[in-house]
């Protein structure tokens, strides 16, 4: 069940496709659910919080100029993957440039300092996303996502889902069937996957 007060463009549409329309909404929801999780990435390439934040921004500067061209069966499954390409790329193109900029100073202070410039090859070939990052993307996106469903069809879903309560047990809550609420859960979690660019 949709909600009264859902924004019907925003839930007819993905979040992707609006942010390709430019839609100035949507780049508000995706810097708010990807920035945190890109600014991780970027510390774990080996950037400090500056130069982290930095990166972040031109990390979505790169994804306005081309996501449109941005196709999930591309990229090996999901919005994600593409952003953590672009965030490496970005992470390596800063440790080269460091390198040059010490490189170019010369003599025996810039030999130390750029002992301590992490080598581009050093970002990790795989995203570097742990539980508790996964855990804060989709609470984040489900918090995006709340406004398109009903109160008690989401009261539903956080019984089942979040508190990890049989469905039997939550259908005699609602007075439902337990197919309902998988029914529920299911249709919930597909417009999760749908809204952080996941392929279904």
């Amino acid at each position: 069940m949709v909600s009264q007060n859902a924004d019907s463009h925003a839930t007819r549409t993905s979040l992707l496709g609006r942010a390709r329309e430019r839609d100035p909404l949507a780049w508000s929801e995706l810097v708010d659910l990807y920035g945190p999780l890109i600014a991780h990435w970027c510390g774990r390439c080996g950037l400090d919080p500056h130069a982290a934040a930095d990166c972040t921004q031109e990390v979505f500067a790169a994804v306005a100029r081309s996501i449109e061209q941005f196709e999930t069966k591309h990229t090996r499954g999901s919005f994600r993957g593409w952003l953590w390409t672009i965030t490496s790329n970005k992470a390596k193109d800063r440790h080269r440039a460091d390198a040059r900029h010490i490189r170019a100073d010369g003599g025996s202070t810039a030999y130390r300092t750029l002992s301590k410039v992490p080598d581009p090859m050093a970002v990790p070939d795989e995203e570097p996303t742990g539980d508790d990052q996964i855990n804060e993307l989709l609470a984040r996106g489900l918090k995006q996502i709340r406004r398109e469903f009903a109160d008690k069809t989401w009261q539903i879903f956080e019984r089942a889902v979040i508190d990890e309560i049989p469905s039997a047990t939550v259908a005699e809550e609602f007075n439902i069937t337990p197919a309902t609420v998988r029914q529920t859960r299911s249709r919930i979690l597909r417009r999760l996957r749908q809204h952080l660019g996941e392929v279904e």
